[in-house]
């Protein structure tokens, strides 16, 4: 493809060289294949700078490059090799990406998801509901890509936009006719979106989150860039019941539908039914407004009420049957998202997500609805983010749960010890009971193992994951296995 056409809709300040050749593909990692012909583009990251490895890209055959830093463009100008000056390099990526594969967005009724929790769930109950309906449907999100058979572990909530239009156009392909994917704040600050115009555009809530060095400066910015979202949308579907919603969507001009729990809302639910027997939790309700239909999910919580009425709503707008939208929702679940894994029918073991005080608080508030025997919650912080996320989340267990069994999570490159002490200081700012168990296999069992009739043991923070990071090393270590091996000796 000739770089003039793949520039056609990049803001360029400045051009040295010839557009009016041929470009093969588009390289935006040093640590990747630079090949003869390809269009080199510059990120500037928080460990790395693009613009450090250009005279390496230019030796290795780059016949373009594109930065944002201008003094780094007359270093090349006499190396035979164009140079492209615009102002955001991973704004052009994307818009770059987007031309080089073809637009291949524009051929895919888009749905993007963007919130502080609930994305993961609702994205996979969207894409169950779709593909129940017969509907080709590609997933990006947190846990996986999905095209057709095909799953690949996601290293990104949102990936870069290379990677993210690549997907586009592997789904176009695979006979895909439908995406359904969650934007994080990071992937909108960050241009990951850029160029999509998304056919629905969904807000699930907002709280503080992320918010810290190398993430957003303020719970302000953070709203911000999740209102990004909504400026790029052919329709928004917003959760009203969030005190937020009116400052994240302010200046958005696109048609809205609302739902939530109060009448006035485009849908609502009512009558609100929590159920609980033999070690399974779930909840039923009604919903109304332009819809009028019963939903169960064997999922527990209020907050299962608003992730399904979220799914409920999309689909009901892309034409799909009430009918074919309960049969899905009935047993939809997602991996590591409130999952319940089978040990007993004499009391319940869940393993979640939740690595945030307020992900964990409304998890915890939502299991006591159930009236537990105990509740018993499990769980340990990352090294190497936030010491503040350590207290809060101590004190939420220890207010919330009748014990807190502290452990380790990843690490990283922080000392375990040092980062329990931290959680402990924040359990002692409440009342509830606490054990300390650095081992997080024999953390579980010994939960498992002490267990009583109606307890519900939340296994929490690593969710989906499989790996336990310590020293930059991943070692394997799955919540799941270490629960099921537990029942063995019950």
């Amino acid at each position: 493809m000739k770089l003039k056409d793949l520039l056609k809709e990049v803001e360029v300040v400045r051009v040295i060289g010839d557009t009016d050749i041929e470009i093969c593909d588009i390289v935006y990692d040093s640590r990747k294949e630079i090949g003869l012909g390809c269009l080199f583009v510059a990120l500037s990251g928080v460990r790395f700078d693009g613009h450090d490895y250009l005279c390496e890209a230019v030796e290795k055959g780059a016949a373009a490059i594109v930065v944002e830093k201008e003094e780094k463009a007359f270093e090349q100008e006499k190396k035979n090799v164009t140079v492209i000056v615009v102002k955001e390099t991973r704004k052009a990526l994307a818009y770059l990406s987007a031309e080089y594969f073809g637009h291949p967005e524009r051929k895919l009724t888009t749905i993007g998801i963007t919130g502080t929790k609930g994305k993961t769930t609702t994205a996979y109950m969207v894409y169950s509901v779709l593909t129940h309906a017969g509907i080709h449907t590609g997933l990006i999100g947190t846990i996986e890509t999905r095209i057709g058979n095909e799953r690949i572990t996601s290293s990104n909530t949102t990936p870069i936009s290379y990677l993210l239009y690549q997907y586009f156009d592997q789904m176009v392909k695979a006979g895909c006719t439908c995406v359904v994917m969650e934007v994080s704040s990071q992937g909108l600050m960050q241009y990951r979106v850029g160029g999509i115009l998304f056919d629905y555009a969904v807000l699930t809530n907002i709280e503080p989150d992320h918010i810290g060095p190398g993430e957003h400066a303020s719970f302000e910015e953070y709203m911000e860039c999740k209102g990004k979202l909504f400026h790029s949308c052919k329709m928004a579907i917003v959760n009203t019941d969030d005190a937020h919603w009116k400052t994240v969507l302010a200046g958005a001009d696109c048609p809205m539908r609302t739902y939530g729990t109060k009448k006035e809302n485009d849908w609502y639910a009512q009558d609100i039914k929590l159920h609980a027997s033999d070690g399974s939790l779930a909840v039923e309700y009604y919903l109304g407004g332009r819809a009028d239909m019963q939903i169960r999910v064997n999922v527990p919580g209020k907050f299962t009420v608003y992730n399904s009425m979220t799914a409920a709503a999309i689909c009901l707008e892309l034409g799909i049957s009430k009918e074919i939208i309960k049969e899905a929702l009935l047993n939809a679940k997602v991996r590591g998202r409130v999952e319940t894994v089978s040990v007993s029918d004499r009391f319940t073991v869940m393993v979640d997500y939740a690595h945030n005080a307020m992900s964990l608080k409304s998890l915890l508030t939502t299991i006591r609805e159930y009236n537990p025997k105990r509740l018993i919650c499990l769980f340990g912080c990352g090294g190497n983010r936030s010491r503040d996320r350590r207290f809060e989340m101590g004190e939420i267990s220890s207010t919330y749960a009748d014990l807190t069994v502290v452990t380790t999570d990843n690490p990283r490159f922080e000392e375990p010890a040092a980062i329990m002490e931290d959680i402990i200081t924040g359990v002692k700012r409440a009342d509830g009971k606490y054990i300390a168990i650095a081992d997080r296999e024999e953390a579980i069992r010994y939960c498992i193992e002490n267990a009583k009739d109606g307890d519900v043991i939340i296994v929490a923070g690593k969710g989906h994951e499989d790996y336990q990071e310590i020293k930059g090393v991943k070692y394997h270590m799955d919540d799941r296995e270490m629960i099921l091996a537990c029942r063995e000796n019950l």
